[in-house]
């Protein structure tokens, strides 16, 4: 294990700790480092690593050698950034004299638009839970019959509260009750870095929430003995929590019900929401907010969409395009 060295068990324990990292993205550090330790000390090097005797010209080549073997520009800078905020601690703290990752560029990535629905799209992909469940063959226990109907509830809430807030799957996947005030339409979301935002929950959002969790109350009475933040959302049709790989899922299948590639991601609902907002006219700077970007130049990548959208409807009209 990584944490077997010293120096990586207190950096671990700083992300974790005081910089209120999340599990993932501490196991991201981890690999990262990880992955260098192989290169840089080959054959059957254990901890402690000497990690004062790497310079920058074996930090340099182990980042060419992730782009000979094709890595994605991503992934290439993602490794430069943890192994740079690695060594920055190290030296902060006294335990490496100099930072072989600092100066060194990331390699230019490749400005892709995010993969979007149109509005059409999102409705027929919405409309999916309930059509599906009404061509069902019905269940023959009464038991049954409710799992099924609370399952189809579930799922229109779930994908009406993606869209409606422009949240993360994992973000939406975790809600639990306090987080969502039906009254006043509003959910807590925790994004990440444990930043918290409000996000506002549409009409539908509000309808198919409310009857979700009314037949959700009916199958698990055992739930109100819970403690508020014990009490997820969403559940499965066992009644634990719904996770992240479960709606990823069953996203893909109403995408393919709903005649949509289903190879497309949840995060399309998130850039659906984002770029939707921008063509009705919302602004830069309230977009950002509930999407919880902390920078506004990730934001202004859903400008370009608009602005191909655009030229794509000019293009098509024009007589002189």
């Amino acid at each position: 294990m990584m944490t077997d060295d010293a120096c990586v068990a207190q950096f671990s324990a700083h992300l974790e700790h005081e910089r209120n990292a999340s599990p993932h993205t501490v196991a991201n550090y981890l690999m990262d480092i990880g992955q260098f330790v192989r290169f840089a000390w080959t054959g059957d090097a254990l901890p402690p690593y000497d990690w004062g005797s790497v310079d920058r010209y074996k930090s340099r080549a182990f980042l060419i050698d992730f782009q000979k073997r094709g890595s994605e520009a991503t992934t290439t800078s993602r490794k430069l950034s943890s192994l740079r905020s690695f060594y920055k601690y190290l030296e902060r703290e006294g335990l490496a004299s100099g930072n072989p990752f600092s100066g060194l560029k990331a390699p230019k990535r490749a400005r892709k638009l995010p993969a979007f629905l149109s509005q059409d799209e999102v409705i027929r992909l919405l409309d999916m839970p309930s059509k599906l469940h009404c061509e069902a063959k019905p269940r023959r226990q009464e038991r049954e019959r409710k799992l099924a109907d609370y399952a189809a509830l579930r799922d229109s809430a779930m994908l009406e509260v993606l869209y409606s807030t422009g949240g993360r799957v994992s973000e939406i996947a975790g809600l639990v009750e306090p987080q969502v005030d039906l009254l006043s339409g509003i959910v807590q979301v925790r994004g990440k870095g444990k930043k918290e935002r409000l996000c506002a929950l549409g009409r539908p959002a509000l309808k198919a929430l409310r009857a979700s969790m009314t037949l959700r109350a009916d199958l698990w009475p055992e739930l109100e003995r819970r403690r508020p933040l014990d009490k997820p959302l969403f559940l499965n049709t066992r009644g634990g929590k719904l996770t992240t790989r479960s709606v990823e899922r069953l996203l893909k299948k109403y995408l393919a019900a709903a005649n949509l590639n289903p190879l497309i991601s949840p995060h399309a609902l998130r850039h659906s929401f984002a770029t939707h907002m921008l063509d009705a006219g919302a602004d830069l700077r309230s977009v950002q907010e509930l999407l919880g970007h902390a920078s506004l130049s990730t934001t202004q990548i859903y400008t370009h969409v608009t602005v191909e959208k655009m030229k794509k409807v000019y293009d098509d009209a024009h007589p002189r395009a």
